[in-house]
């Protein structure tokens, strides 16, 4: 998102951008409305949050595919 909003701001069509990220324009005017006044450890800590985000939903992902893995053992036992 903070990307999509640096490509706008860097002077790239708005249009463009949208077609680019697979979003409608009326999203990023949203996203501009809403964190384009960040400061720059606004900025910074959104993006830690983020990558936090991200590595998290992988960790999810990983665990829902082991616990399912692990159905299917214990389930073929009985």
């Amino acid at each position: 998102m903070l990307d999509v909003l640096g490509q706008v701001e860097a002077g790239q069509p708005i249009g463009e951008v949208a077609r680019t990220a697979d979003v409608v324009v009326t999203t990023i005017h949203r996203w501009k409305a809403h964190y384009g006044e960040m400061t720059k450890d606004e900025t910074k800590r959104f993006r830690l949050l983020e990558e936090e985000n991200r590595r998290l939903e992988r960790l999810v992902a990983d665990l829902s595919l082991d616990n399912l893995v692990l159905k299917e053992v214990v389930a073929k036992k009985w």
